[in-house]
């Protein structure tokens, strides 16, 4: 079906009044008369229905409606200004979009990137990121890291690598405790995730303690909630190895039962089927794959 677009001129010219604050700021940043960019803001809202600015003294203001409909306007511009950049006929940038979990975007994939940048310094990576447990792939990106391959008629599917998981803790809430089996936790506080059901039960039943029963659970709804609620010593966790190995290198999280793992969510590496793969995308996409493989032959640090 065709697209219902408004005038994407009067778009334009809204985007900016909205930014600039005032018809007098946005006459002076487009070079128009202030009556030209009131016409237009009027055409707009004829063909939305109802007002974007409402008269403030002598000024024109923008309601919250228009604040929250320039946001996405200005969102939708920068789509396309990236977009002609990099499929224009002078495009010489190299960028590369990668979308990502959150938490595998900030413990895993972020720390590794001082090496591809040292590698390839006139590339630039940018990432998005997105819960991990939304199958959904939105926006626009040249990869992308999921824990499911999705739709593989779309999208060249590769692995990246398989987590496993253990318990973790900070060192503050392990200090002058000694732990020595996984049954002592009945005393503890234990921190879950609802995006990530069955991860205690699991480990727990792989650890010989199915039927252990803790002081207390406490449930966030995503990981990275999670894990921030661990490392300020909440309570113990289960995480995910390799993407936490950097946390435990640095002491931000220990591990105080490594012996006992169990296998996690494995990750792949999605780009669109249609897409250009320039040279400077296929490095990348060779680097990561290396990154991943290095990952997987971790072991869990103690």
């Amino acid at each position: 079906m065709p697209h219902q677009l408004p005038p994407l001129n009067a778009l334009r010219i809204f985007e900016v009044t909205a930014r600039a604050g005032s018809y007098t700021e946005a006459a002076k940043e487009l070079n128009l008369t202030h009556g030209a960019v009131s016409r237009q803001i009027q055409l707009l809202e004829q063909s939305l229905g109802q007002p974007l600015f409402r008269k403030e003294g002598q000024r024109m203001v923008a309601t919250g409606h228009a604040k929250a409909f320039a946001r996405e306007i200005s969102a939708a511009f920068d789509h396309i200004s990236d977009a002609s950049r990099r499929y224009g006929k002078n495009a010489a940038s190299k960028v590369i979009r990668i979308n990502a979990p959150a938490t595998l975007a900030m413990r895993w994939l972020i720390p590794q990137l001082a090496e591809f940048r040292a590698r390839h310094p006139a590339t630039e990576v940018r990432i998005s990121t997105a819960f991990s447990n939304d199958p959904v792939l939105k926006g626009s990106f040249d990869v992308a890291i999921r824990r499911a391959p999705g739709d593989q008629t779309q999208f060249e599917v590769a692995p990246l690598f398989t987590e496993s998981t253990t318990v973790i803790a900070s060192a503050q809430l392990l200090k002058g405790r000694a732990l020595k089996a996984p049954r002592q936790l009945e005393k503890a506080v234990l921190l879950s995730t609802e995006s990530r059901p069955g991860d205690w039960e699991n480990w727990l039943s792989a650890a010989g303690c199915a039927d252990l029963r803790p002081m207390q659970i406490l449930r966030f709804d995503h990981f990275f909630v999670t894990l921030q609620a661990v490392v300020d010593g909440m309570g113990f966790g289960i995480g995910t190895f390799p993407t936490l190995a950097t946390d435990v290198e640095l002491g931000r999280l220990v591990t105080p039962f490594p012996q006992w793992q169990v296998q996690g969510s494995a990750y792949f590496v999605l780009v669109p089927r249609d897409s250009d793969k320039p040279k400077h995308l296929r490095e990348f996409l060779a680097w990561l794959h290396a990154a991943g493989a290095r990952a997987e032959q971790q072991t869990v640090v103690a």
